[in-house]
Formats: C-alpha cells, structure tokens, sequence
C-alpha cells in the first residue's frame, strides 16, 4: 500500500495535538475511559425492566421531555429521534423502542453543566412507541411518541 505524505501528516496530526493537550494538563490519562457496558439494560423487554436494570424503581410521566422524529419514518432501518430535556439535574437520557426485540436502543450520560440534549439514529422494526427515559436528580422520567415505520428496518 501506498502511503502518500498528505495522509502521513493527516494520520499524526492528531495524536501530535492530544500529546500537547496532556503535556500541557488539560486532561489526564485517567479521564478518557469508556463507560461500563450495562448488558442487562440493553437485553430488557419494556419501560419498567429497563428502570430497573439502571437501578431505579420506576418512573413519572413528563411533559418536560421532548422527542423530535418523524411521524411516519420511510424506512425502519435509519429513524432520526432527537431527545430533550427541560428537567433540571438532568443525567442520563436513554432511548427505548417498544416494539423492537430489545428496547433499550441508545443511551447518553449527560455531564454536568451540558445541555441535555440527543440526536441518533435507531433502527425500527415496526410502527411502535418511542421513550424517552431521562434520570433527572435521582428520578426516572419519561416521555412517549408513537412512529409510525412504512418500511421495517429489523429484517422487514
């Protein structure tokens, strides 16, 4: 393979400006981890389970939680959903499709001082409801929307 001088310089650049960020204390090797796979949150079935699995007991419905989407999305495959929070102390926000084989399909911590705020893309099997499942001061809230799927995207 052929490596010209432009993709050499491209490729280094990179690292060369995370060397500089850590030699210069703007963060610690320590603070670049990945989070903790929750395998039981993503194998649950419904709203309630997936509580749980987070270690909550239950959850309050909220007009403060937003979701933007589609009404009818064309193709199940590719969904665009958008999450917002109004909750003050917002810290998690998952996204959930009731229909689908395992619910939980995405899920966000929020650091402190963010705005809580979500956009991704799911992948629908069929016409179902969507949750948003927000952790907002200790407390489980949510929201729902039904989206309506022409074209399934889980083998339909």
């Amino acid at each position: 393979m052929k490596q010209s001088r432009r993709d050499l310089l491209a490729a280094s650049g990179g690292v060369t400006v995370m060397a500089l960020a850590a030699s210069a204390g703007l963060f610690k090797s320590g603070d670049l981890h990945a989070q903790e796979w929750n395998k039981s949150a993503f194998d649950t079935k419904n709203l309630q389970d997936t509580v749980k699995a987070f270690g909550g007991s239950g959850a309050a419905e909220s007009k403060d939680i937003a979701i933007t989407s589609p009404d009818i999305a064309e193709n199940g495959a590719v969904v665009p959903v958008s999450v917002t929070s109004k909750l003050g102390k917002t810290e998690s926000i998952a996204i959930l499709v009731e229909k689908n084989p395992n619910a939980l399909s995405a899920a966000f911590d929020i650091p402190g001082g963010t705005e809580p705020f979500v956009s991704t893309r799911v992948k629908m099997g069929q016409t179902s409801n969507v949750h948003a499942l927000v952790k907002a001061d200790g407390k489980y809230f949510y929201a729902t929307k039904e989206i309506k799927v022409t074209l399934g995207g889980c083998g339909g």
